[in-house]
């Protein structure tokens, strides 16, 4: 099962230190930048699921990472800046949470697992996510189409979850290699459209389908009927 990747960006090499050990320990998958345009560099590359974000960084604040970034996807943002003005400013741009500095580890921690649950990131063991036509059982690592359980292999079934838990993005083939065969896999494109084709023909059913290329893009996962 892949893990929920976490951009964790702040100036001080302390505390990027301290919170992606507690942030690892809970079993996150943290990339850690010291200013902005690294932080952007991160989110271009990997996605990442979750931006904790410093306000005040060098290079590019993280109120400008808000601004520059075209998806949707869940912020908190860590900084020494308390007035309400602030906050307000961040809550304006999309964020989720607000931290203002200095705060505990086991704070965030909690924070972040608020805003992963609120968002539907954080699936608890045992958890199942249900579309129409299909099941995906992800304490089990079973899928039921039309009620028959799919034949997936270990790969097809950890890139139907990455793609079924972030539905209606769009990912490219390198997005979807990193993400789900790994930053250091060598491979090719054709790995993701061969693995995409065979996914297809396992899950798709009489009523619906749930793999749908984007053309010029890659693939994303959204339920429509035929």
């Amino acid at each position: 099962m892949e893990q929920i990747k976490v951009l964790l960006a702040d100036d001080e090499p302390a505390i990027v230190e301290v919170l992606q050990l507690y942030l690892e320990r809970e079993g996150f998958k943290v990339f850690p930048a010291l200013d902005g345009q690294a932080a952007l560099t991160i989110e271009e590359k990997y996605r990442p699921d979750l931006l904790i974000l410093d306000v005040m960084l060098p290079k590019r604040t993280g109120w400008e990472i808000c601004q520059a970034i075209e998806r949707k996807v869940p912020v908190i943002f860590l900084t020494a800046k308390g007035a309400e003005a602030d906050k307000l400013t961040g809550f304006s741009l999309g964020a989720d949470d607000y931290i203002t500095k200095p705060f505990s580890p086991k704070e965030v921690i909690a924070r972040v697992k608020a805003v992963l649950r609120r968002s539907g990131l954080l699936i608890e063991a045992g958890a199942r996510l249900d579309f129409p036509g299909i099941s995906i059982d992800t304490a089990a690592q079973a899928v039921y189409s039309s009620g028959e359980k799919a034949p997936l292999s270990p790969k097809e079934f950890e890139l139907l979850v990455f793609l079924a838990r972030h539905s209606k993005l769009a990912f490219s083939r390198d997005q979807l290699l990193t993400n789900v065969w790994g930053y250091d896999f060598d491979g090719a494109d054709r790995t993701v459209d061969a693995t995409i084709k065979r996914l297809r023909q396992k899950i798709d059913n009489p009523e619906y389908s749930y793999i749908h290329t984007v053309w010029g893009v890659g693939y994303k996962f959204e339920v429509t009927g035929k």
